[in-house]
């Protein structure tokens, strides 16, 4: 392993693993103790003999050890002389001291697993963080045990691994947007390695994709220039239709003059018909729309008599 790759790997992040739980003795199994200590106490008491408490304390001496409790999420599993004898619970079940033991408690239950992979390289050489949650459950108690040491941490590190391998073949823009497609790989991916373990990995979110400062600066001045481009574009073609709908305006004004007079006349009232407004109109305007005779017209009938 190079140092690049040792060092990146000592920055990776996982959930920490949950202790492994080992009962010397069950709650049940020391109120058993209790309770046939005291009723042989109370025997000798009446007897006068020790013998009672002596076989009573040795009773529940050997149900302390002998009896284990399994919550209801939780599969034990006994080993006799060191074999494999099967799994119990859960519940209370029974167990032989010194010739029984219980190696561990297997938690059945959905768990979560933060992993994280840092300073890993995308398809296009960029260095990124990225947070993931990967859901897993044992489906096979007896397989996680007797298949692999330490399901847990097979687990972690398999999804370590899977998650850079993923990232190297995915292009930074893919696993921005395409992260759902990105957690469906890392699923199958995992599931092909832990289905032998008993374990299934039920899915894997991808909870953050970070980038460097300077490549988020780049791409956000990046954005800007594409979004002022498609503005000018848009610019351009709304200029390219109207310049059409004024040639298409024109050919109906050449052969018709009587509706470009109109149209200049509307629109020398639109611009005068507010108070207090000046016009000025070239004088060519006037004299092809006629209007000098029509204001003198006006102006005339305006005057007092």
């Amino acid at each position: 392993m190079s140092i690049v790759a040792a060092a990146a790997a000592v920055k990776d992040r996982a959930t920490p693993r949950p202790p492994v739980k080992r009962e010397t003795a069950s709650p049940v199994g020391t109120a058993a103790l209790v309770i046939m200590t005291v009723a042989g106490a109370i025997v000798t008491h009446f007897t006068g003999q020790p013998a009672p408490l002596i076989a009573a304390a040795l009773i529940g001496l050997y149900l302390m050890f002998a009896i284990k409790v399994a919550d209801q999420w939780e599969k034990a599993a006994v080993l006799r002389l060191g074999r494999y004898r099967g799994l119990r619970g859960p519940g209370p079940f029974l167990i032989i001291p010194v010739v029984d033991t219980v190696s561990r408690f297997v938690d059945q239950r959905v768990r979560v697993t933060d992993v994280t992979a840092e300073s890993a390289l995308t398809r296009d050489t960029v260095p990124v963080n990225v947070d993931a949650i990967v859901f897993w459950v044992v489906w096979n108690a007896e397989k996680c045990i007797l298949e692999v040491e330490s399901f847990y941490d097979a687990i972690t590190l398999s999804a370590q691994t899977a998650l850079r391998e993923s990232i190297g073949r995915h292009e930074l823009a893919q696993m921005i947007t395409e992260r759902e497609t990105l957690g469906h790989e890392l699923q199958r991916i995992l599931d092909e390695k832990t289905n032998p373990w008993g374990v299934t990995v039920q899915s894997v979110e991808i909870r953050d994709v970070k980038i460097p400062p300077e490549l988020e600066d780049a791409m956000s001045r990046q954005a800007q220039a594409e979004r002022e481009r498609q503005a000018r574009i848009i610019l351009g073609t709304a200029e390219t239709e109207i310049s059409d709908k004024f040639a298409t305006a024109s050919q109906v004004y050449k052969d018709n003059p009587v509706a470009l007079h109109l149209r200049a006349m509307n629109m020398l009232y639109e611009a005068i018909k507010e108070k207090g407004s000046m016009v000025i109109v070239p004088s060519s305007a006037v004299e092809t729309m006629g209007l000098g005779g029509t204001l003198a017209t006006a102006a005339l009938a305006g005057k007092p008599q």
